[in-house]
């Protein structure tokens, strides 16, 4: 028992060693007629918000771009039925520009009237989403994710890239704003 995890923990990090030699998409946030884009991913999760605020402030303040995701996340239950699945994809992108509305009125109430987000919506699972997007966008420079104030942990996301497998091997900072921070606290940290 202890071999077989022996070496699924050798083709773990295999993999990760794999993965850190690849050759990384070349940043182009400081080439002339770029912009560093801040990535923030939407949801409705309370810590959005702060994530939102502060990669606003510093988009705003660094003269750079506000990117906002949305993941569709796939439905398992429904991909053999086409039908029904294309009624989720839909309302999966009617929910997406819900909270593309809802996350520019908070903009505008934050004081950011003139920050023009770039809106992106992906289907998939939001760690690979994130990654793939990162690594096809050189403007990205930063992702910039909210932290939980849940005392069971800082939210899946925080926990995935910023502090799992990938967080050594990651292709941009990244950067955790705490739950905790008042807007106005983060404002003035941005």
């Amino acid at each position: 028992m202890a071999l077989m995890a022996t070496k699924k923990q050798t083709e773990a990090a295999r993999k990760l060693i794999a993965e850190a030699s690849k050759p990384r998409v070349k940043r182009q946030v400081f080439v002339e007629g770029h912009k560093r884009k801040f990535l923030v991913v939407v949801d409705e999760t309370p810590e959005c918000e702060s994530a939102l605020a502060f990669a606003a402030s510093r988009a705003l303040r660094t003269q750079g771009q506000l990117a906002l995701l949305y993941v569709i996340e796939p439905g398992a239950e429904f991909s053999h039925w086409l039908g029904v699945e294309e009624i989720a994809r839909e309302e999966g992108h009617n929910k997406a520009r819900a909270v593309f509305r809802l996350f520019g009125r908070k903009l505008k109430a934050m004081g950011f009237e003139e920050l023009a987000p770039e809106e992106i919506v992906r289907e998939g699972t939001k760690a690979d989403e994130i990654t793939k997007l990162i690594e096809e966008d050189p403007d990205i420079g930063v992702l910039v994710l909210g932290a939980s104030k849940d005392p069971s942990g800082p939210g899946p996301l925080v926990t995935t890239l910023a502090a799992g497998r990938s967080a050594g091997t990651f292709p941009v900072p990244i950067t955790v704003v705490p739950g905790s921070l008042a807007i106005e606290e983060i404002l003035a940290l941005a």
